[in-house]
């Protein structure tokens, strides 16, 4: 299983950062350019050895210049880096132990089935329905009070098919009881039946988020910035923009 988290995984990397598998393990800084960007673009991923910088093509050399000789500390605190997020993929051995639901009705939903949720509010990190009423989530686990939800771990689909992203929500009252690590664990074993394989997501200053994964059985395995589109509503923008020049 370990295997062919890690194989998933990369692919998604490789896909979202423009870099084969091999560069991605290699040891040290390593370099793509995004296509297709109009504007100034950076993302900056650390992936065990290994530090990607994925930019837009006129930051590109400018970039490579600015980084050289830099540690993977002093890249991620680049004043025009912004936010970080830790992600977190399963571990086969704990995911193995029993979880309880604590006193609660839960049910599994799949493809179709989550439109029976459709004008749902309150659950923007598992199941976010835009105003024309669609969902990236294409499964999820939810947790219901006499009928009231009070809680949801849904997964959306990337850019690699067998990859899902875990997201969860918990309502305020039914926090601190377990119910959002239920409901991860419930999902994600629910996925690898299906052969989709599913990682979950954390920023690094949501410690709740982070202690859900670890009890989930989920490890970290990368970290990353937000895919930085600079076009001049940041006040570090000035600094990349001289780059250009």
């Amino acid at each position: 299983m370990r295997e062919k988290i890690r194989n998933g995984m990369e692919r998604l990397l490789s896909a979202e950062m423009g870099l084969s598998p091999e560069k991605l393990n290699e040891a040290g800084t390593v370099f793509s350019v995004c296509t297709g960007r109009k504007q100034p673009y950076i993302k900056i991923l650390a992936y065990r050895n290994c530090v990607a910088v994925c930019t837009s093509e006129e930051l590109s050399a400018k970039i490579q210049e600015l980084l050289q000789g830099k540690s993977r500390d002093e890249i991620f605190e680049l004043p025009f880096v912004y936010g970080q997020t830790i992600h977190y993929v399963p571990d086969g051995e704990a995911l193995g132990k029993t979880l309880e639901m604590p006193g609660y009705d839960s049910e599994f939903l799949y493809g179709r089935e989550i439109q029976a949720l459709k004008g749902l509010t309150g659950f923007e990190n598992s199941l976010a329905f835009d105003s024309n009423g669609t969902t990236p989530a294409k499964a999820a686990c939810i947790a219901r009070d006499g009928g009231r939800m009070i809680g949801a771990a849904g997964a959306s689909e990337t850019s690699v098919k067998d990859v899902w992203e875990v997201g969860v929500d918990v309502m305020h009252g039914y926090r601190n009881a377990g119910l959002g690590t239920y409901l991860v664990r419930a999902l994600t074993k629910e996925l690898l039946k299906r052969k989709i394989v599913p990682f979950y997501s954390a920023s690094v200053t949501n410690i709740g988020s982070q202690m859900v994964a670890a009890r989930c059985g989920y490890v970290p395995l990368w970290v990353d910035t937000y895919g930085t589109i600079l076009d001049g509503s940041s006040a570090y923008d000035h600094i990349v923009c001289k780059l250009c020049l």
